[in-house]
């Protein structure tokens, strides 16, 4: 069994300031049926309820045991024309039709259970998945929705193609600007151009009826290439000398409407709603989950100085009630976030009193390497006892994998640990870790644990 999402928060931590906008999730479970978009698969999604502050989070459920993919771009690998999901081995194909409908609806929290290598095409839009959504009604929930007012530009360029992020004041989310150039195919697809507005557009009107679409070239490469092999042009949107063939546009500017739905569905990834202008010019997914990265990244550092200052989950002495470690061995501080089963960030402070700088390098002292990944693991550990507290079990290190230690850490540092949950069941589980000294990677492992009965006081 997997990991489950995270538990509701209790009630007092779920105040609205007045005037705040509200999370949202499906008030029922709503479900889209078909074959995907690549592989040509049949799949079934069901779209449950989730708690607050859940996020949007793909299961694969016709795995044994499932396996939890959050939709965050930090999980998504680059892969040809479409958006992949993966935690391990398990991959989710193209998501982000799905993951647009669900932010143009304003939907925060769901869990999104799977059947299937790749989510349902439908007809290449977002409609597919809008229309039974809203047949199954959206819920307000008690807990303030998380957004981000972006402060400072950011650009990614690749070629002749680029996307960028602007601050403006968009309170109620994230502005498109799309230009869409095909060049020498501009007697196929003309030059478009088309802007999305939260605050004045009809996301389902505007956006989600806009299909996927491509080149005769293309579709005929994809054929060759062994994807799409299910699909005709009455299906999708393939774009020959005398426009689509046997088929139509749904709007004279699809593609460029389209090309918004992309953007939308891929920066949803990022995780809080973006208050800013994104303008974008030929942007594809790849360069789309650049701007994704580089936007997350400003959103962690923003967090973490907050965190430094305010958070103060766990003190020292509640981290040695749940912990088996002492004096000298105790390398965790202070625990400034815990998510139960999903994440927890706490705080090393190094000092030159430390005992082993006494012996390692004592001229040029130098926290040893085993140490830093050993503190990374107490960091798992206490994410994983937020849910063992009441079981009678702790996490015991099982093995290491992908240990990296990338910066030397001296006295003075302050390490940022963070750690999220790969995968759990009741006997083991595995952590992604890593450790920062400001915004520098100072190292980076996967953890394994065994699930042992408790027997220190």
């Amino acid at each position: 069994m997997t990991s489950a999402p995270t538990a509701q928060p209790r009630s007092a931590d779920l105040a609205v300031p007045p005037g705040a906008v509200r999370q949202r999730t499906v008030a029922a479970p709503a479900v889209i049926a078909g074959k995907g978009l690549m592989l040509g698969r049949e799949a079934t999604l069901t779209i449950l309820p989730a708690p607050p502050d859940h996020g949007i989070v793909f299961e694969r459920a016709d795995l044994d045991p499932p396996v939890l993919i959050p939709a965050l771009v930090s999980n998504v690998i680059p892969n040809a024309r479409r958006t992949t999901l993966k935690a391990g081995t398990t991959t989710i194909e193209t998501v982000e039709h799905c993951l647009s409908a669900l932010r143009g609806l304003g939907i925060d929290n769901a869990l999104l259970r799977l059947h299937g290598p790749e989510v349902p095409l439908g007809d290449g839009g977002a409609l597919p998945f809008v229309e039974p959504l809203r047949a199954a009604g959206i819920a307000e929930q008690d807990a303030p929705r998380r957004t981000f007012k972006l402060r400072e530009p950011v650009l990614v360029e690749e070629g002749d193609a680029s996307i960028a992020a602007l601050p403006c004041d968009s309170p109620a989310g994230m502005k498109v600007l799309y230009d869409l150039d095909y060049g020498a195919n501009a007697l196929r697809i003309p030059h478009q151009s088309w802007s999305f507005d939260p605050a004045r557009d009809d996301y389902v009107a505007e956006i989600a009826p806009a299909r996927t679409f491509s080149l005769k070239e293309e579709a005929e490469a994809l054929w060759q290439a062994g994807l799409c092999r299910h699909l005709t042009p009455r299906d999708v949107l393939v774009i020959g000398d005398d426009g689509p063939i046997q088929n139509s546009f749904r709007f004279p500017n699809e593609p460029v409407r389209h090309k918004i739905l992309d953007v939308i569905g891929d920066l949803s990834l990022v995780g809080p709603v973006i208050e800013c202008q994104v303008v974008a010019n030929r942007s594809g997914h790849g360069l789309n989950r650049q701007l994704g990265m580089r936007l997350l990244r400003m959103i962690q550092r923003e967090r973490q100085a907050r965190l430094l200052v305010e958070g103060r989950q766990m003190d020292a002495r509640a981290i040695g009630r749940l912990m088996p470690h002492r004096f000298p061995m105790l390398l965790v501080d202070r625990v400034l976030e815990v998510q139960p089963g999903r994440r927890a960030v706490g705080v090393k402070n190094v000092t030159i009193n430390e005992p082993f700088f006494q012996g390692h390098y004592p001229g040029t002292p130098i926290m040893p390497g085993v140490l830093i990944v050993e503190a990374l693991a107490q960091m798992g550990g206490l994410l994983l006892s937020q849910t063992l507290e009441h079981t009678g079990k702790v996490a015991v290190l099982l093995s290491l994998d992908k240990v990296k230690l990338r910066k030397a850490v001296t006295p003075g540092d302050q390490l940022v640990l963070e750690v999220e949950t790969m995968r759990a069941t009741s006997r083991s589980a595995a952590v992604k870790a890593k450790a920062l000294v400001g915004e520098k990677l100072a190292a980076e492992a996967e953890i394994r644990f065994m699930m042992v009965d408790q027997d220190f006081e």
